[in-house]
């Protein structure tokens, strides 16, 4: 049994925020009806290289980045472009609990799929609309992307290395503002749900990646707000913890440059780290000695620091941090992460049996659930690969029915 066991949801998202929230609700149990258009799909099934290889070493049309995101869901085929396709969308929306979308504002009013259109027929439909800018405002119109949502939101203003020593604005390595808003939507859809249970009503989510990359400014845009000064760029330094940032470790065997992260939260783990760094007396300096004092004065701390750090190689200063309870971390690339002991134990990689290559591994779920576990069903490989399962589990459509709608190429 799963969390979300009994819902049901109509998923007319693509890309990556809207399926990043349906995947959350899939894993959590939850039968997510993805429709995609007939003969092409969710972009993300061409988003490639890297595509699938298959067991002979072959190169697929599955793209690894639509693999990432459609776990647990069935493919449906619908062109809600013609009315036959928008009525088969009012069909199943009268089935299902949950309603997805993350077409431009106005879209689905011209198709008859808006959530007053579907509250209509359906009142208990929680219905979650993703954009850009969200359904009221003077961007409401633009098309809205997460690199230039990064952009508008602050986030590149603060992303990259410091001003002063040549740099500039930088985006996030992974698209943070698709996955902060799909992961927000999620949240507001549950809430959604509690309530229609209680009450009887549903109610729609107005989900915009710009309002979630201000959101996601955290203690950043309270410093602003409560200061009134513009955070710049601290590179790899925290702009609030002294010394909370990337250190270079004496090089590595083959001579490269190494690092570390020391990420020093309290005043406390500062004294310890002192005594690792036999350096105690900086554990007492009045300039130092409270973190207050270590932001003010971090540009006489963090040379010193520098000098300090430089004398031990990175596995010897992670050691001896580690044992002494004092926040730390290497610098891992991917292969790294993945062969990683704890990432291993905690199971973030599963192993699927997938049609074209019998040991395909993806990254899991984080949600560990001790009484209902999260699922771990394939993204559906083929387009449409569910459409007559559905539709005549669902809507009990018939082999005319079908016959007709595949006819006149809606499914």
């Amino acid at each position: 049994m799963n969390s979300l066991d009994g819902i049901r949801v109509l998923d007319l998202s693509r890309v990556l925020a809207g399926p990043w929230c349906t995947q959350n609700l899939a894993d959590l149990g939850a039968d997510v009806i993805k429709i995609e258009r007939p003969g092409a799909g969710d972009d993300t099934r061409t988003w490639g290289p890297p595509f699938l290889k298959d067991d002979q070493g072959n190169e697929t049309r599955e793209a690894a980045y639509y693999l990432g995101a459609n776990r647990n869901k069935r493919s449906v085929t619908c062109d809600i472009a013609k009315a036959e396709g928008q009525s088969l969308i009012r069909d199943l929306a009268l089935h299902c609990d949950v309603f997805v979308e993350n077409f431009k504002v106005g879209d689905m009013a011209r198709y008859g799929l808006d959530y007053a259109s579907l509250k209509a027929i359906n009142p208990r439909l929680v219905y979650c609309s993703v954009t850009g800018f969200g359904q009221n405002g003077p961007y409401a119109d633009r098309a809205g992307y997460d690199y230039a949502i990064q952009g508008m939101g602050g986030l590149m203003s603060v992303t990259g290395e410091r001003d002063d020593i040549g740099g500039g604005p930088q985006k996030v390595g992974v698209a943070v503002a698709d996955l902060m808003t799909g992961m927000y939507a999620t949240v507001g859809i549950l809430a959604a749900l509690r309530h229609a249970e209680k009450t009887g009503e549903g109610q729609y989510v107005d989900m915009a990646l710009l309002d979630t990359q201000v959101a996601m400014l955290a203690n950043l845009g309270a410093n602003y707000l409560v200061s009134g000064k513009v955070p710049g760029r601290m590179g790899n330094a925290h702009q609030n913890i002294v010394p909370y940032q990337v250190f270079e470790t004496a090089p590595a065997a083959d001579g490269t440059k190494d690092h570390l992260i020391l990420a020093v939260g309290n005043d406390s783990q500062y004294v310890k780290f002192c005594g690792v760094a036999n350096i105690p007396e900086l554990g007492v300096n009045p300039l130092f000695a409270k973190n207050s004092d270590r932001v003010k004065n971090r540009a006489q701390l963090v040379p010193i620091l520098e000098t300090v750090l430089k004398t031990r190689s990175k596995a010897d200063w992670l050691a001896a941090l580690e044992a002494a309870k004092v926040p730390c971390g290497a610098i891992n690339n991917l292969a790294e992460v993945f062969t990683d002991p704890q990432v291993e134990a905690r199971k973030m990689v599963t192993e699927w049996q997938h049609p074209l290559r019998h040991d395909l591994r993806l990254v899991s779920s984080p949600i560990k659930l001790s009484a209902t576990p999260v699922r771990t069903d394939l993204p559906p490989p083929r387009l449409g690969q569910h459409t007559d399962e559905v539709l005549r589990s669902v809507l009990n459509y018939g082999d005319e029915k079908l016959s007709g709608l595949k006819d006149s190429k809606i499914i």
